[in-house]
């Protein structure tokens, strides 16, 4: 039985069989560009063909606060750069490598700034803040290569904290929770009011896929009752959005975000994405405790693949991947996270096709 990516995903999501379980890569650009310049992967090609991912993410959402602010360099070494953004934030960010950038200071930082600086800029329509060539390019291709298609944008907190810190933000969480809430509200707004418009004009995808990093190493960000309190109401709105539309709901969390878990459901959360291993997150885990409810996407130990030892990749994916198929399935391959550059083109390569084969035999064993 072979079927297209679309089936294989959808089948996927709705746990029945499938010819083989879906995956998805997401290399860094510094990990993309170096398999360039190796020669592996053509200098134009289109990467996610190259390596016949199941699912592609469009899309996006400038959040910027003021879309007219030219950034202004404030400080500047060989290595970094500090930068007044558009966000009215000061960051220094690395030159040499992608990363998360040093927040140094931020205009907005309690309900004042936020209402003064922030909150009018952010209301009704904004044109510029989308852009859709590159959904229109996508779309096309998805349709043509029958791939499951994802808008991916930035959720309420990973709009937030940009602007504010997230120090700011949680203390705001715990001693003024209503202006938190407002700029939740605010944003789900924001994201709610564009994708109407570009769902409307240009068609809509099969799948919203946010960002929310809602935890850091064995700890979320806040407690569920905190989450239900500030977060959930904008998620319950995004997620009804994205069900009205005939979208599945996809959320990307780094972090340990387990206890979240349930209120994401409550929520309308289709599919968990990420599950960090480094900050305590394990999937055969979360699959037993939510398996039946959603379905899981990444969770292989990206340190696996840094390794290139295909020794440690064998024994991550036979301690994960047997358990979630087994299962019931309910999965999507893919790491705990994004690849970097460290790893080898091979050994991504080896990745996939180990994981397919483990999936595979797993399956033949309970039949």
């Amino acid at each position: 039985m072979s079927m297209t990516s679309i089936e294989r995903v959808i089948n996927t999501f709705n746990r029945k069989p499938v010819d083989m379980i879906p995956i998805c890569t997401k290399p860094w650009n510094e990990t993309k560009k170096r398999w360039r310049d190796e020669g592996h992967i053509g200098p134009d090609e289109d990467v996610w063909e190259h390596f016949k991912c199941d699912m592609r993410d469009s899309g996006g959402l400038d959040s910027t606060i003021d879309l007219d602010f030219k950034p202004v360099i404030l400080e500047e070494t060989d290595q970094t750069v500090l930068k007044l953004d558009g966000n009215g934030a000061k960051l220094r960010k690395h030159k040499l490598h992608e990363g998360t950038a040093e927040a140094v200071g931020f205009t907005v930082r309690d309900r004042a700034s936020w209402e003064e600086y922030a909150k009018p800029r952010l209301v009704g329509f904004n044109r510029r803040r989308i852009t859709l060539d590159q959904y229109r390019f996508d779309k096309k291709v998805a349709a043509e290569k029958q791939r499951f298609l994802s808008w991916n944008v930035n959720g309420p907190f990973e709009m937030m904290h940009p602007i504010c810190g997230h120090e700011n933000l949680l203390m705001g969480m715990a001693l003024d929770p209503d202006w938190v809430k407002d700029m939740v509200d605010t944003y789900t707004s924001l994201i709610i009011n564009h994708l109407e418009v570009v769902f409307a004009e240009e068609g809509k995808p099969d799948g919203l896929f946010i960002n929310e990093d809602l935890g850091f190493k064995f700890k979320p960000f806040m407690s569920p009752a905190m989450y239900r309190e500030i977060m959930q109401p904008g998620h319950t709105r995004i997620f009804a959005f994205a069900h009205s539309m005939g979208c599945r709901m996809l959320v990307h969390s780094c972090g340990y975000v387990e206890p979240l878990i349930p209120g994401f459901i409550e929520a309308g959360m289709d599919c968990l994405q990420g599950m960090e291993v480094k900050a305590g997150m394990d999937l055969p885990t979360l699959f037993s405790k939510f398996g039946d409810k959603i379905v899981f996407y990444g969770g292989i130990d990206a340190r696996t693949l840094i390794s290139n030892d295909k020794t440690q990749i064998d024994e991550e994916l036979k301690k994960k991947i047997p358990p979630v198929v087994s299962g019931g399935g309910g999965y999507i391959l893919h790491t705990d996270h994004s690849e970097p550059p460290e790893v080898d083109y091979e050994t991504e390569l080896y990745f996939v096709d180990r994981a397919r084969q483990i999936a595979a035999a797993s399956v033949r064993a309970i039949r």
